[in-house]
């Protein structure tokens, strides 16, 4: 069973390109050259540069000797978090604005939720000075002020936006909006493996330098190239994808992905997408979304701003409904509590999305020789304010 994307951009049943006439010729001149853009030696040579110089690539990988102690088995950090602007979505805008510049565009939009793509865009903007324009739900801008703020000290103008629930979805549906009115001279970075073909692959290929680097530096600590246990958290889910590619095939390896159950998967608050999503269109591509029996779209929830879509990316559909990828659904306060145990034990305090995924070392029992990765795909700066909220912490709390 292949988990390649096919000649038409799909994976398995889910993918595609269902996107409004007025679009077609953006989408037919990105699947038409990207590949050939991206593969060459020119842009390789300066996309893997800025890797390196600018976003700080190899990122580490680190063995978490307290964390491994409680729980009786070998865990490695891929330190996602210590990427320039402090999560992966770097590796993507990188890449993205490279081939925005191939194409002759002069003007970016994008989307984002937690703030942290919408910061990763503004910042490549800023570096090849081009226009930015970020689309934020509302409910988003303020629960994330900092990113807002970075993003505005980088040069992007930030839209609130205050349709729907006010969150990632409602923000994706503005930008696809700006887009259809800006076809000639924009380019739309989009966050995550989401949205028509040639985006889902795309995404993933800018991001599977997480898989690469892990190969090389799994070899160098353990004198094999592969973990028993691969887990991260699931949104859109580039991070996952990235971390994932290449070991798609390899069956040696459990896939692990951790969505955002809110409140809990049947409360009505909850944005365990593929465990209760249903197939349909959402965005330009055919996956797993949440939907009433009439196909209209439902409100996810979840405290994390970027795991609240009512989506998921083909590609994690496809690694869901095959069975490839092992889903749990965590709850906002499994999620609290395996920040705050991250935070404790090993003095590294995670995003709330990978929060999500090291709760799920609560559930998934490896054994004591068994070596388990957990993509820590950002930093939590952004989370004070609700964990601090969350956790009850004061500057008189005690310590353990």
């Amino acid at each position: 069973m292949g988990f390649e994307v096919d000649s038409g951009g799909f994976y398995g049943e889910y993918g595609g390109a269902y996107i409004p006439e007025m679009l077609y010729p953006n989408i037919k001149e990105l699947e038409d050259n990207y590949m050939n853009i991206v593969s060459s030696d020119s842009f390789q040579s300066k996309f893997r540069l800025l890797l390196r110089d600018y976003a700080g690539r190899p990122t580490p990988l680190f063995r978490a000797e307290r964390l491994s102690d409680h729980y009786g088995t070998q865990i490695f950090l891929k330190r996602e978090d210590l990427n320039h602007t402090g999560a992966h979505k770097i590796n993507n805008t990188i890449g993205q604005i490279l081939l925005a510049g191939h194409l002759e565009k002069k003007r970016i939009i994008a989307e984002t939720g937690a703030g942290q793509h919408g910061v990763a865009a503004a910042t490549v903007c800023a570096l090849t000075g081009m226009e930015c324009i970020v689309y934020m739900g509302a409910l988003d801008v303020e629960r994330q002020a900092p990113n807002v703020k970075k993003m505005k000290m980088l040069g992007a103008k930030v839209i609130p936006v205050y349709s729907g629930n006010k969150t990632l979805k409602d923000a994706t549906n503005e930008a696809i909006r700006d887009w259809i009115n800006h076809p000639v001279d924009t380019h739309y970075i989009i966050g995550s493996v989401v949205g028509p073909h040639p985006y889902p692959d795309m995404v993933t290929r800018f991001q599977s330098v997480i898989s690469e680097e892990i190969r090389i530096q799994l070899m160098e600590k353990t004198n094999r190239n592969y973990p028993d246990y691969l887990v991260a958290c699931v949104g859109g889910g580039s991070n996952a994808a990235g971390a994932y590619y290449h070991y798609l095939e390899d069956d040696r390896v459990r896939l692990i992905s951790a969505e955002a159950a809110g409140l809990g998967v049947g409360s009505g608050k909850t944005a365990a997408t593929s465990l209760i999503g249903t197939p349909g269109i959402i965005h330009g591509s055919r996956t797993l979304l949440m939907q009433d029996d009439d196909g209209q779209i439902e409100e996810p929830y979840s405290i994390s701003a970027g795991l609240d879509y009512p989506g998921v990316g083909p590609l994690h559909a496809w690694l869901a409904k095959s069975g490839r990828a092992i889903l749990y659904a965590i709850t906002d306060d499994e999620a609290l509590q395996a920040a705050f145990l991250c935070t404790r034990k090993e003095g590294i305090i995670p995003a709330l999305e990978t929060a999500h995924a090291l709760a799920a070392l609560e559930k998934i029992n490896p054994g004591a020789e068994d070596v388990v990765v957990v993509n820590l795909s950002g930093r939590g700066d952004k989370d004070m304010e609700i964990y601090i909220d969350k956790l009850n912490l004061s500057d008189d709390d005690k310590q353990d």
